[in-house]
């Protein structure tokens, strides 16, 4: 957690706070990268690519095959080529996330060998740093708050964790030395990212704005804390986000303001749909922004609200049974967030002329 800075230190102390300063900006990138190798984990085990596979009529539970596991990082754009996709997975193999499932082979190969995650066969290395890791991890599951002025003690202040959990991480991060510096922000649990540049190619979805121009974001998918128990140091965990992380506050995608009004006006061209959207290990794949309606910013295409039908530019009009054409996108956000992992969603979107 962050906690407030001592006032007045010495150049001895400056020393001290450089050491403690790179020791920390350490852990946090140990931290990052078990967070990008676990969310990959839960990734591979959802589209079963990590299974057991029999070998020379011998079962290697819980592993997957590395040319194929290359194939589907090349497949789901996050790397750019096979070269890449090597290189990605052996950091995770040099922080002791993967390994050859019988130890032979250090470097990870472009060839037709079983890996498996430490986390599948109970080899993980728990030295103090993780197990505070883990730890961290299973509070900031229960307790996300706010503050950095103060030091950590007994009363009603607030604090805020160092990293965000759920943030989304893409695997290209792994090769970004430098620790995120930005996380969401605290407003709503879908906020928005802007892609670098150069890697428009790897979008997690995109988002038109009235300017037609193409902007490329990514979203916050919430994971399921009500549906998931907590296991090893992750119950369950976000999809992957853009590298680096740029926060950014995107023009709204409608063509022009709309009222409540003009929404329940009879014979506006306006058509009702109600959507059961079932949240995934990440969440449900869409962003919400606007007050008094809320509109659909941004929807991942991968996720559960576009196979479900959503799509951006509609308005929200009811989260389970309860009326929000009133309220603003944090309060419809934090009611997706406090409800149920199955949402009914009631949308109005504009009848094409």
């Amino acid at each position: 957690m962050e906690e407030g800075s001592s006032a007045g230190s010495g150049g001895s102390d400056g020393s001290t706070s450089g050491s403690g300063g790179a020791q920390q900006r350490e852990l946090e990138r140990m931290a990052e990268v078990l967070v990008t190798g676990e969310q990959l984990r839960l990734r591979l085990h959802e589209e079963k690519v990590i299974k057991d596979r029999r070998h020379h009529l011998k079962t290697y539970p819980n592993c997957f095959v590395a040319k194929e596991l290359i194939d589907w990082l090349i497949e789901h754009k996050e790397a750019s080529d096979r070269e890449t996709a090597i290189k990605l997975m052996q950091k995770l193999a040099d922080r002791g996330i993967i390994h050859h499932v019988c130890d032979e082979h250090k470097e990870f190969k472009d060839v037709k060998l079983f890996y498996r995650f430490r986390k599948d066969d109970g080899t993980f290395p728990l030295d103090n740093e993780v197990k505070a890791f883990m730890r961290g991890q299973r509070l900031y599951e229960k307790y996300v708050a706010l503050s950095n002025k103060h030091p950590f003690v007994d009363s009603n202040l607030l604090y805020q964790f160092r990293m965000n959990f759920r943030r989304r991480r893409r695997l290209m991060e792994l090769l970004n030395e430098k620790s995120p510096g930005s996380q969401e922000t605290h407003d709503s649990p879908f906020c928005l990212r802007k892609q670098s540049h150069d890697n428009r190619k790897s979008t997690s979805f995109m988002s038109v704005s009235p300017s037609k121009e193409i902007k490329i974001v990514s979203a916050v998918r919430r994971s399921s804390m009500s549906s998931c128990g907590s296991s090893g140091y992750f119950s369950s965990s976000p999809t992957l986000s853009s590298s680096p992380p740029v926060l950014c506050n995107p023009k709204s995608v409608l063509k022009r303001p709309v009222t409540s009004e003009e929404l329940l006006t009879p014979g506006a061209p306006y058509a009702r749909k109600t959507f059961t959207i079932v949240g995934d290990a990440v969440g449900w794949g869409f962003v919400v922004r606007g007050s008094k309606p809320c509109h659909i910013q941004a929807v991942d295409p991968s996720g559960p609200a576009a196979a479900a039908g959503m799509k951006v530019c509609q308005f929200v009009v009811s989260v389970n049974g309860l009326n929000v054409l009133h309220v603003d996108y944090r309060t419809v956000s934090n009611l997706i967030l406090t409800g149920p992992r199955t949402i009914v969603m009631e949308v109005m979107e504009e009848l094409e002329c």
